[in-house]
């Protein structure tokens, strides 16, 4: 309620007509905060609720997570903790810097809890990424990133540009999420391809082995469009069980603009992708699709339209082993990750009573 009444106000103020504004008003806070460390272990202490969980042989603390695109520089990395998630996920980063689109970039459907945005990975680039993880103290929580094609990079060379940034990044990932499915990168999306998804997936399996030199392998996930139709998706699946990949992310932005009130009709007008709220029940159907596709075979991380606690445990019930948060967090707040985590626990404890009954 206190972010609701005050905090979110504020930020909706700095942002109108832009919400970027907003947002690097947020991650300027949120920087501060990370840096303070007594700060920081203060407020890990108060809002992280344990619902331990193991996935992908990575124990999460609970298995509320960030999703990618709100710290894309990893420049707030011990701050997530501090508000409650068991995990974050950064990025998408890119191996060549790059500014993104233009300006304009983001766009807030209030009435509908929706975001539009077109981005296109605007980030400092792998290097800049793998610098500041090395001179940053240790993090509290799991980390994951993303890693993107760089805009300037054809499509024929999209396999040395992802394992340019697997390289930078690998001693700091506990895992890595291969984002092909964003819509503000011309012709990203042709990545989903089964070719062209088998070459790059093969490519990145190999490289990890190699990187990780006898040590447990960083898993690899694919991130996946909730745009592609169920035969295009059966494909992809299977391809990602393949090639070793370790688990799903679903889903990314929609291209569609369903669910969009009539009244932000010119939001919905916005290119870019959209999440949020009208994600809800389309992203949660494409995970059951996924988990009963594979047979639960595949972990999944359950994300899109993650608003509330309830939402939350609806994509546990589907098959998700794992949800992220982002949309969420701005409409509702940081108390919607310790009240999803809450929910998880409970739900958790009553399914263990009963099997046991």
């Amino acid at each position: 309620m206190l972010y609701q009444n005050l905090a979110r106000p504020v930020l909706f103020r700095i942002g109108r007509g832009d919400a970027e504004r907003a947002h690097d008003t947020t991650m300027r806070w949120l920087t501060r905060l990370s840096e303070q460390r007594q700060a920081r272990n203060a407020l890990i202490k108060l809002n992280r609720l344990s619902a331990p969980v193991t996935v992908c042989g990575i124990p999460f603390p609970n298995p509320i997570g960030l999703a990618a695109g709100l710290d894309k520089n990893g420049v707030a990395v011990g701050a997530w903790p501090a508000l409650g998630f068991g995990f974050a996920e950064i990025g998408t980063v890119t191996a060549q810097a790059q500014p993104g689109n233009p300006k304009p970039r983001m766009f807030r459907a209030k009435q509908s809890q929706a975001i539009v945005n077109r981005m296109g990975f605007n980030n400092e680039g792998a290097q800049a990424l793998a610098a500041r993880l090395q001179a940053s103290p240790a993090v509290d929580c799991p980390l994951g990133i993303s890693i993107g094609k760089s805009k300037a990079v054809p499509l024929e060379g999209a396999v040395d540009d992802y394992l340019t940034s697997l390289r930078f990044l690998y001693p700091y990932a506990d895992y890595f999420a291969v984002n092909v499915s964003s819509p503000n990168t011309p012709g990203l999306r042709q990545l989903q391809d089964a070719g062209a998804l088998r070459a790059l997936l093969g490519a990145l399996h190999t490289e990890g082995h190699r990187l990780a030199a006898g040590r447990p392998v960083r898993p690899i996930l694919v991130k996946i469009a909730p745009d592609l139709t169920e035969p295009a998706l059966a494909q992809l699946l299977e391809v990602c069980l393949d090639t070793g990949v370790a688990g799903v992310i679903a889903t990314n932005t929609t291209l569609g603009r369903d669910g969009i009130v009539p009244s932000e009709d010119a939001v919905a007008a916005e290119p870019g992708g959209m999440s949020g709220r009208p994600l809800t029940a389309f992203s949660r159907e494409i995970v059951r699709f996924v988990h009963r596709e594979t047979g639960g075979r595949l972990p999944i991380i359950g994300s899109g339209g993650i608003m509330t606690p309830d939402d939350a445990q609806a994509m546990f019930d589907a098959g998700a082993s794992l949800v992220q948060i982002y949309s969420g967090l701005i409409y509702n707040g940081p108390g919607v990750v310790r009240a999803s985590a809450r929910r998880y626990r409970k739900s958790a404890s009553r399914h263990r009573s009963a099997s046991h009954a």
